[in-house]
């Protein structure tokens, strides 16, 4: 009687093995074997780690080996059990291998295909194969549902809480990820508990905030402690900051920011008047329109806070540094809206930079952290999941780049940016002003804005001869050059012709999901409803890929270096920005600050969102091996490659600076949105 010999791995994280009884089935062409419990005699089955075989037995051979079927059924009480793969050996020797990576819970059954991955339109019409893979796709759309957070914003996963998500996307531990409990940890850790619940208390001056600074500081952070006054600083921060994409060439000088000759003058080095100077490519502006509006937040009755909206000039001087000409704190011009300049007073142009810090801190985390990485991404991995079974070769290329993405922003609309959450204990925005930013973003969010190439010549910054030093851009296009060569290799392994990406109905319905439902098909967004090429493939998964892992990476990593010195990124303001010159002092600047109270809870949040993973996962590591082609694994050992390349001229470059740029550097870039 022929004779299968099945191995099952069971994973390696907490609680994944299980005691309950587990049931096999394996299905032919020729037929299916009886329903066999895996069960050796004296021995504790799929325990956590272990990989166990076991023989079944068929009357007659089952021909060519389509699915395994997998049941677990409850043996005291349900104990949930994560499969890594299932190995069967057939009666003439050979080994078929079925990747799995998900959990079994409660009474539950996984059907799984062999690892190869295919094309929908490769499967029979009326084939096992065709009717698993529709099946899959019934049962996943039930399961991740779209839902709306707020009007206005990207669709989300209907789950109010991390305990009401798919447990194969839920985290391993949500207590590793809880905000309440890491923000407690981490401000107890940087033994700044003691001034926590000290709201209303301004500090004494700059020193003073050195008291909560002192324990956790590092090489940046301490270079921006010292040097946060200084012009240069200020620059620097837009192009290698926590925010390098809001800095953009300025043509022509916009009439809301009445900027002249003779009140600029005395900062242009060349010899050449501004409209000169604009012509050479010389000038650039931050403009914060955005926050034009935006209501501060007001869930403290104690505390008023304010924001602004402010225009700030920049200019490329002889050494190529970019330095701050000219500021102005509103978007409508006027004697109460003054244009600050470098020569006033010491602390007139210290305030104005300080506003346009605290405005830009507010941009990033709501504009370009939260929805330009984590919110997009989670569109991405929803659709995913809707529309691509497991044995499609995109599913199989993404699934890692969404790890934990969906988890991690359902925690934080369950903790962090809900009512009431932490963001609004020192948010300026907080108590609503970030769903109004979000909304309004939303406004002029594209699809080609994600592609990192045309959002960098989007905004004239495109050229390294006039910019020399903006090494976001430089490490960025590098990744995403590395990233998009990996991504090529993979289509053109499954795609054969421009055809095939057009008879793929799962990746048409995965494009659609994003735009029609994920998008909310707004008009302005441009995201693609269909793609017709295998170049249009590839530029759309290496967006996917990239967001997910380099982008988040840019704008995240770096929240500890730059923000954790608080007067170089006040999350909040106390006073209202000044009306007139002359009327600030130190005492004014100091009471504008956070108090000690909000100080702590910033301090506590930038260091959380600083930390990696615990077993992080970083680009081009691919553990779980939903591939099993070897033209997909040579792949990925080239992209590994042309990383470890990537990698080594950034380490280069940042040998011996002061102020290295490795937000970028491939060995610190997770795979995927987690935390």
């Amino acid at each position: 009687m022929p004779n299968y010999t099945v191995t099952v791995a069971t994973g390696t994280q907490w609680f994944a093995g299980t005691d309950d009884y587990i049931y096999l089935t394996l299905m032919g062409t020729e037929g299916c074997s009886e329903r066999t419990l895996l069960d050796k005699p004296l021995y504790n089955d799929f325990e956590r780690g272990a990989v166990d075989s076991y023989d079944v037995t068929v009357g007659e051979d089952l021909g060519e080996i389509e699915l395994v079927k997998i049941e677990k059924k409850k043996y005291w009480v349900h104990d949930d059990w994560y499969c890594k793969y299932i190995t069967v050996k057939t009666p003439y020797g050979d080994y078929i291998e079925f990747p799995c990576f998900r959990w079994l819970v409660d009474d539950k059954e996984v059907v799984l295909r062999d690892g190869r991955a295919r094309l929908p339109q490769h499967d029979k019409k009326a084939g096992v194969a065709k009717q698993h893979r529709h099946k899959e796709l019934e049962q996943r759309q039930k399961t991740y549902r779209w839902k709306e957070w707020h009007p206005g914003f990207p669709m989300s996963i209907d789950a109010k809480a991390h305990s009401e998500l798919p447990r194969d996307i839920q985290f391993d531990s949500e207590k590793g990820v809880d905000f309440v409990l890491n923000y407690s940890k981490a401000i107890e850790n940087l033994y700044v508990n003691q001034f926590m619940h000290m709201f209303q208390s301004s500090w004494g001056d700059f020193a003073d905030f050195e008291r909560i600074f002192m324990r956790i500081k590092n090489t940046i952070s301490e270079y921006v402690m010292e040097h946060w006054k200084e012009d240069f600083m200020f620059g620097y921060q837009f192009l290698n900051g926590c925010n390098p994409v809001v800095i953009r060439k300025c043509t022509e000088i916009p009439d809301k920011f009445p900027i002249t000759q003779k009140l600029v003058e005395h900062s242009l080095e060349r010899g050449l008047t501004l409209e000169e100077e604009l012509k050479e490519g010389n000038i650039f502006i931050a403009d914060y329109e955005l926050m034009d509006g935006v209501t501060a937040n007001a869930t403290d009755p104690c505390t008023l806070q304010y924001l602004a909206a402010p225009i700030c000039l920049l200019y490329k001087n002889s050494q190529n540094k970019i330095m701050p000409v000219a500021i102005q704190l509103g978007q409508t011009p006027g004697e109460d809206n003054p244009i600050f300049l470098p020569t006033d007073d010491e602390y007139d142009w210290m305030m104005a930079k300080i506003w346009v810090r605290s405005s830009d801190f507010h941009v990033h985390q709501t504009v370009t952290h939260l929805l330009r990485t984590h919110l997009i991404s989670e569109v991405f991995g929803i659709a995913m999941f809707r529309q691509l079974p497991a044995v499609h070769p995109v599913f199989k290329l993404l699934l890692p780049h969404i790890r934990f993405t969906i988890a991690i922003n359902t925690k934080a609309r369950e903790q962090l940016i809900c009512e009431c959450g932490l963001f609004d204990k020192a948010n300026g925005t907080g108590g609503g002003g970030h769903v109004e930013l979000v909304q309004r973003s939303m406004k002029t969010f594209t699809y080609k804005s994600l592609i990192f190439p045309e959002a960098i010549k989007e905004r004239g910054m495109d050229s390294k001869e006039e910019l020399p030093y903006y090494f976001y851009r430089d490490d960025g296009c590098r990744v995403w050059e590395a990233v998009a060569s990996f991504v090529a290799d993979i289509v053109n392994i499954y795609y054969e012709k421009d055809e095939t990406v057009q008879e793929d109905e799962e990746i048409q319905a995965f494009v659609k999901d994003v735009c029609s439902f994920g998008m909310q098909d707004f008009d302005q967004c441009e995201f693609p409803k269909s793609l017709q090429t295998k170049e249009q493939l590839v530029e759309y998964l290496t967006i996917v890929i990239f967001t997910a892992s380099a982008q988040h990476a840019a704008v995240n990593f770096g929240q500890f270096d730059w923000c954790s010195w608080i007067p170089n990124s006040p999350p909040t303001m106390r006073k209202p920005p000044p009306t007139k010159k002359g009327e600030v002092d130190l005492k004014y600047i100091v009471e504008s600050l956070p108090d000690r109270g909000r100080s702590c809870w910033h301090l506590g949040a930038v260091w959380a969102l600083s930390q990696f993973q615990e077993n992080e996962l970083f680009l081009g590591m691919y553990p779980d091996e939903h591939f099993i082609e070897k033209p997909v694994k040579e792949a990925m050992a080239q992209f590994r490659k042309n990383l470890g390349e990537v990698t080594k001229v950034i380490k280069n470059r940042n040998e011996g600076k002061k102020l290295p740029y490795y937000y970028l550097s491939p060995d610190r870039i997770p795979n995927s949105v987690a935390v």
